[in-house]
């Protein structure tokens, strides 16, 4: 079963459980899916792929992210707190990102291997972990990672 049909079935289980917030982003997501797959000149009748509905998904994440930020900066905890609700649920369907641990061994090998020894060409190393860490990892959490190997020294 693909990501999409998936998703599909959750509004159904949503409905029956009356969970308005679940309900309400799974309706977010296949719309998004349907907004995709019109961009990419399909019918909004199509499945999309597994690997196209994880961006989305990701994208809605990332989205409630800056969310609960600006709204934390702007004093309403209250919808920092809604946001969050549905970030949750969001993450259900995304896979599980590395730890910074892990993330450090990669770097320190990746570091090695490229001869990377002084901070100007840490834009370069942060480059190429992420090429090989695509989807695996958080883009913040490398750059923290990145940053410390520089710092120690």
């Amino acid at each position: 079963m693909t990501l999409h049909e998936q998703i599909k079935g959750e509004i159904k289980a949503a409905m029956l459980a009356k969970d308005t917030v679940r309900l309400s982003v799974v309706r977010n997501m296949l719309s998004a899916f349907t907004n995709e797959l019109v961009a990419t000149g399909k019918t909004p009748q199509d499945q999309i792929p597994d690997a196209d509905a994880l961006k989305v998904v990701k994208r809605l994440a990332n989205q409630r992210k800056d969310s609960i930020e600006q709204f934390e900066k702007g004093g309403r905890p209250e919808l920092a707190a809604s946001e969050r609700a549905e970030l949750t649920i969001l993450e259900t369907y995304l896979p599980a990102l590395m730890s910074r641990e892990e993330i450090k061994k990669i770097a320190l090998a990746k570091k090695e291997a490229l001869g990377v020894t002084d901070k100007a060409k840490a834009g370069q190393l942060t480059g190429a972990i992420m090429k090989d860490l695509a989807g695996k990892a958080d883009g913040g959490d490398v750059k923290a990672v990145v940053d410390e190997l520089f710092a120690e020294k």
